[in-house]
């Protein structure tokens, strides 16, 4: 499989599969919720549920213009109610994929974390992933957490670098790599997520997760810069050629998030990791576009 380095390569190599994922929507009666979905159907790898607000979402041009055998409508008396059939699809193996349409995120998280029929396993640790495609940028770079943990531990971090480990690889990238992000190249007390980063190096040098190259702390210039690691004398293995970044901090990575589509007209896709199938959460200001890409992600990543 050759890498995949685009969302373009990404949605050629979803068609060439032949195959249709099951979109459990939560509530997709809006406009650009009802656009990405039926892009995907139209696209040949999604099958869409609309779970709640059905009638709603039937009156949106574009669903209301699609062939039925590929849309199912799945009614629910309230939100909440659409939110727990939704992640129940997806626990009894009858969804791939839940989105988030018109729906409170707060509303869809408490369904997934419920704690007799949610989709997070014992154990596993819920995390944002998110990829960036610029015209500064000659690949896609992935990076982690945006949206969920606040700042993570230990093993939170561990678990984040376990996900991006096993989405690069779906990505075709036989060896990719990956940065762990810090202000600067050393360690500090100061800083106490710097002083986990020599056990992830070791770990994933002893191949815990697969051919993975990581280094870390390194800033985000001479992760994706490798003119200026020559300048700073730097030795690395990333060798200024990231894949991936782990970010230190949700504000960090919330920052990064939001500044590289307003700044650097990157295009930005996101989903949740560690439950038992991908969850889009995307916000409510998102475009079509940028829902569109996200379920492209989401897919890639299905068991």
């Amino acid at each position: 499989m050759k890498p995949i380095r685009s969302f373009s390569d990404l949605c050629a190599h979803l068609a060439r599969q032949g195959r249709r994922y099951r979109l459990a929507v939560v509530c997709g009666a809006d406009d650009s919720t009802a656009q990405a979905v039926m892009r995907a159907v139209d696209s040949g790898f999604a099958e869409a549920y609309f779970v709640g607000r059905t009638a709603e979402v039937k009156q949106q041009a574009c669903v209301a213009a699609a062939p039925t055998e590929w849309v199912h409508y799945v009614d629910a008396d309230t939100d909440e109610e659409a939110a727990a059939a939704a992640v129940r699809m997806v626990g009894k193996g009858e969804a791939d994929v839940l989105m988030k349409g018109l729906i409170h995120t707060d509303t869809l998280l408490r369904a997934v974390l419920h704690k007799e029929w949610g989709i997070l396993p014992r154990g596993r640790v819920l995390t944002h992933i998110a990829v960036a495609q610029m015209e500064s940028y000659h690949k896609l770079l992935f990076f982690t957490d945006a949206a969920v943990i606040p700042y993570p531990t230990q093993e939170q971090r561990l678990q984040q670098v376990e996900y991006l480990a096993q989405m690069l690889h779906a990505f075709g990238i036989e060896e990719p790599r990956l940065s762990l992000i810090h202000c600067a190249e050393t360690v500090s007390p100061k800083f106490p997520h710097t002083e986990g980063y020599g056990e992830i190096c070791r770990r994933a040098a002893a191949g815990e997760w697969g051919r993975l190259v990581v280094d870390g702390p390194l800033d985000l210039r001479t992760s994706c810069d490798p003119l200026t690691l020559r300048v700073k004398g730097i030795h690395s293995p990333v060798g200024g050629d990231a894949d991936a970044l782990v970010l230190p901090d949700l504000e960090t990575g919330n920052l990064l998030y939001k500044a590289l589509p307003l700044f650097a007209a990157a295009r930005v896709a996101g989903m949740l990791q560690g439950t038992l199938a991908p969850v889009v959460l995307p916000s409510r200001g998102d475009s079509a576009d940028a829902k569109y890409d996200s379920l492209a992600l989401a897919t890639i990543n299905c068991r």
